[in-house]
């Protein structure tokens, strides 16, 4: 990590009032509010402090979008209003060198869609394909009470994934399931989660800090559903750097 990207941080701590009152502060950029590692890495967030009250750290986080697309994200996933900055466009994004995805010219969609299909997004097809095909390694979305809910006319409980593929571990279909739910809510308020389709390629990235604010842990993403080195348990960084 550079002195520069230090100094940005420390900057952006300040300028945007990141304060926190615990030992340690992760920052994330997001893409747009309306991406899919938005959405997915926020509810893993969310989730996280559930289940963690416990730990020490303030999560703050930054989004391209507008207020409306805020309050809807953050209805949606949990994520608190209060600890995320919404912003007009990439600056910030492009100071601390994140990745802007790719470009071909012929804007975001297409080249969003080239980024699903692997084109300069090489872990985003294997990331999709262990959607489908579960990971004995990975841990379970949705408990056996869940009610589910993708679309109008599809319907069921996670009593489902237990009865066809047992528990303790990411079942086939079930992180696709997770996704579709969030591409779902993405589609139906597109107008708000979506500010402009030429950040749809843009990448994110996660920084740690430790009490005097110096990053002790950094991410960049280069790939769509790639916002963490470890897909597998995305939020492991945080579980083993964060100490009482």
């Amino acid at each position: 990590m550079t002195d520069k990207i230090q100094n940005d941080i420390n900057y952006l701590v300040k300028e945007l009032n990141f304060k926190g009152e615990k030992k340690f502060k992760l920052i994330v950029l997001f893409g747009l509010l309306g991406d899919f590692d938005s959405f997915e890495y926020a509810i893993n967030l969310k989730n996280f402090i559930d289940n963690n009250k416990d730990k020490n750290l303030d999560i703050f986080a930054i989004a391209i979008g507008n207020q409306n697309g805020k309050q809807k994200f953050c209805k949606f996933t949990g994520f608190r209003q209060e600890n995320l900055i919404v912003v007009s466009d990439n600056k910030i994004h492009n100071n601390l060198n994140l990745s802007r995805g790719l470009d071909i010219g012929f804007g975001g969609w297409i080249n969003m869609l080239l980024m699903l299909s692997g084109v300069n997004s090489l872990k985003t097809i294997k990331e999709v394909i262990r959607g489908y095909t579960g990971d004995q390694k990975a841990k379970q979305i949705y408990s056996e009470f869940d009610e589910i809910e993708v679309l109008k006319f599809l319907k069921f409980s996670g009593n489902s994934f237990k009865q066809v593929f047992g528990t303790g571990y990411l079942r086939p279909f079930e992180l696709a399931t997770f996704r579709l739910s969030n591409m779902k809510e993405i589609i139906q308020n597109w107008s708000d989660y979506v500010l402009h389709e030429k950040y749809l390629p843009q990448r994110g990235a996660s920084f740690l800090l430790n009490d005097k604010n110096q990053v002790i842990y950094n991410f960049f993403s280069n790939d769509v559903l790639g916002y963490s080195s470890n897909m597998r348990n995305p939020l492991e960084f945080l579980s083993d750097l964060i100490k009482e």
